[in-house]
């Protein structure tokens, strides 16, 4: 039938197959066998779970490795924030809080009874003394990838409340906003004016959204934006008995061209939530793009960073 022998080579087992006449070499790599030359490999040992602590070396080799990672990852903001126009990299927020901020009613924008009934806080501003702001971004008329390539490169967050009217004829487009790690959230299926509805009316507008999205992309989401920021006591009963928990609107809007605030001092404070819309050159003196450099060339002037809304919340 054959013979076979073996021997070593370059630190390696090599065994030889003959076979009616032919050889057939079958090389096996000592590293399977516990005998490899880590030096000839190549590829680092990994240490038993009993084994003693690493040596100073090697933890000067990991910090060394994650210096350099963290490099090149800057290398990579820089060369996106210069590509896509920016005046400065755009900051980092810091991490997520582990205790979350307590979220309230804004002052002045109760509905009677709003604590009492369990009602969504309505709000414009999270709780934070960072220099943090939010980006959200409602209804989806425009679908510029050049946005979404443009928020991926960046790493930017933010939070999107969508009308089903606008997003349905390219659910694909928020869905692979979605898979980039973006919160869609309701904005209703046909974004009226919330309190000429009757209770009923305006349930069928958010339980519907909550059902297209549920459909759509997977989630139900706990955060609903009334159309125009306008809502009344039914507009949030409607929105708890659907399984919402928050009604974020907004401190400042910021457009292509300009800003408009909601405070008396026309600034940007710590825990603001920013509104836009997904509009383009139809209704814009811009794009997407450019309304995203306007923003990020603000708030990094002023030394804020764009956080995460959901994270807060």
């Amino acid at each position: 039938m054959g013979t076979v022998g073996q021997k070593y080579k370059n630190g390696a087992l090599v065994v030889s197959v003959s076979i009616r006449g032919g050889l057939v070499l079958l090389a096996v790599a000592a590293l399977i066998s516990g005998c490899a030359d880590p030096a000839a490999t190549g590829v680092r040992p990994q240490r038993p779970l009993n084994a003693p602590p690493a040596l100073a070396g090697d933890l000067q080799a990991d910090k060394t490795r994650i210096r350099a990672a963290r490099l090149r990852a800057e290398q990579v903001r820089i060369a996106a924030a210069r590509r896509w126009g920016l005046k400065e990299v755009p900051l980092t927020a810091p991490p997520a809080p582990a205790t979350k901020p307590h979220i309230t009613t804004r002052h002045g924008f109760e509905v009677d009874g709003h604590e009492e009934k369990g009602l969504p806080p309505v709000f414009t501003t999270v709780p934070t003394e960072q220099k943090i702001v939010f980006l959200t971004i409602d209804d989806g008329a425009e679908k510029d990838p050049a946005f979404l390539r443009m928020m991926s490169e960046l790493k930017i967050p933010y939070t999107a409340f969508l009308s089903d009217y606008l997003v349905k004829d390219d659910y694909g487009y928020f869905a692979r906003m979605r898979d980039a790690g973006v919160v869609l959230n309701n904005h209703t299926l046909h974004h009226p004016y919330l309190p000429a509805l009757s209770y009923a009316r305006q349930q069928r507008e958010i339980c519907g959204m909550q059902d297209v999205m549920e459909k759509r992309f997977g989630t139900r989401p706990t955060l609903f934006r009334p159309p125009y920021g306008n809502y009344n006591e039914d507009t949030l009963r409607a929105a708890r008995s659907c399984g919402i928990k928050y009604a974020p609107i907004w401190n400042e809007e910021v457009f292509v061209d300009h800003w408009e605030y909601r405070e008396w001092d026309q600034d940007l404070h710590p825990g603001d939530i920013v509104l836009s819309h997904f509009r383009g050159r139809k209704d814009w003196k811009g794009t997407m793009p450019d309304m995203v450099r306007r923003f990020l060339n603000r708030i990094t002037a002023e030394g804020y960073a764009v956080a995460r809304l959901e994270d807060y919340l």
